[in-house]
């Protein structure tokens, strides 16, 4: 019996797998795509290189292909429950699948501002498919959402990008799931960082789970963005961010303060990676880890591995690694610089036996 409730809970998603932690009423409908209980997987060449026990917390297994799934749910249901009809966001891909796909399962309208050019095509896909109403705004990321904060406030729509408190707290249970698989918090937890709301909200999980008593630890926090879009590393914000990264394109990340919060609570950092750097990253998490990720979340790996060469990664470390969005999403960029070409034999093992150097 016990094994089927826990089942249940699972099929139902993350908010009645960890309801007694999240901030929803007995009375809320549930909004639910069944996210959440994402795999965390073991990476053996990571663990040897490193000389550490590496896991990746793979998120791109949630509904929409993200870990945007993981608010989305909390912040729909909210709306819902507040009466909302529709809902906005601004997104550079990720987040407008998200909510469309949440909004239209509430009966919602979805409404969502992407950049002008800069999405990546497969997230762009899905957004039409789902049935958003889109417009594309002259401007970037940060242009729109304070486009789509004016909209929340003058219009009964409801915002739903990581601002949204809501938003935070269904990220959060990321953390749980990491503490409840491992039996205990990592020493380090690596993620990417865009407009900067899932790191703090990882923080506060592994904060409350700490409190509680479900483990012994908090990790530090260890967040990566790109070289041309690093408003957080470079303590200011970037005016014209520029990064293959789409997904973390953001120059002026509107929950700056959690993220700085969570790292200076956590003893973490904040780090950059170029594209060069991540391309060879998402390549090597494919190649020798069977993993693959968008660009934006392979540039976790990206910092450990350069951390690692320059021997500033300390051995013996429990390391968990958030890899945040599927490779599909943006598959255009994964080939890039690839010569796909292949060679063209006769229907005959022989042939193919000596084409792949078998004969």
């Amino acid at each position: 019996m016990a094994n089927e409730r826990q089942f249940s809970a699972v099929q139902s998603g993350l908010i009645e797998r960890y309801r007694t932690w999240l901030p929803i009423e007995s009375g809320d409908p549930v909004v639910s795509l069944g996210e959440g209980s994402t795999p965390l997987v073991q990476a053996p060449v990571l663990s040897a290189r490193f000389d550490c026990e590496v896991w990746i917390k793979v998120e791109g297994a949630n509904p929409t292909g993200s870990f945007k799934d993981r608010g989305m749910t909390m912040a729909v249901s909210k709306a819902k429950a507040e009466g909302a009809q529709a809902v906005v966001c601004a997104s550079t891909g990720n987040t407008s699948a998200s909510a469309a796909a949440y909004a239209v399962r509430a009966g919602m309208k979805p409404i969502v501002l992407l950049p002008q050019g800069k999405i990546a095509k497969g997230k762009l896909a899905q957004a039409i498919v789902y049935g958003a109403q889109i417009v594309q705004v002259d401007g970037n990321f940060d242009e729109c959402l304070t486009v789509a904060r004016k909209l929340a406030e003058a219009y009964p729509v409801a915002l739903v990008n990581s601002v949204n408190p809501f938003r935070l707290e269904g990220q959060k249970t990321a953390a749980f799931e990491i503490v409840d698989a491992l039996g205990d918090a990592p020493d380090l937890h690596v993620m990417p960082i865009g407009n900067a709301g899932n790191m703090p909200a990882y923080w506060r999980g592994f904060k409350q789970y700490a409190d509680a008593g479900k483990a012994t630890k908090r990790p530090r926090m260890w967040a990566v963005q790109a070289e041309g879009a690093a408003p957080l590393v470079l303590g200011h914000p970037v005016l014209n961010p520029e990064t293959i990264a789409t997904a973390i394109r953001i120059g002026n990340p509107a929950s700056a303060d959690l993220a700085n919060a969570a790292r200076d609570e956590s003893g973490g950092q904040f780090t950059a990676v170029s594209d060069e750097q991540i391309l060879a990253a998402q390549r090597f998490l494919a190649a020798h880890e069977g993993i693959f990720v968008e660009p934006a979340s392979a540039s976790g790996i990206a910092a450990l591995l350069a951390a690692h060469a320059a021997g500033e990664l300390e051995s013996g470390q429990r390391i968990t690694i958030t890899v945040t969005g599927n490779g599909l999403k943006d598959i255009d960029t994964a080939l890039s610089g690839i010569d796909i070409r292949t060679e063209v034999v006769a229907p005959e093992a022989m042939a193919v036996a000596d084409a792949i150097g078998l004969a």
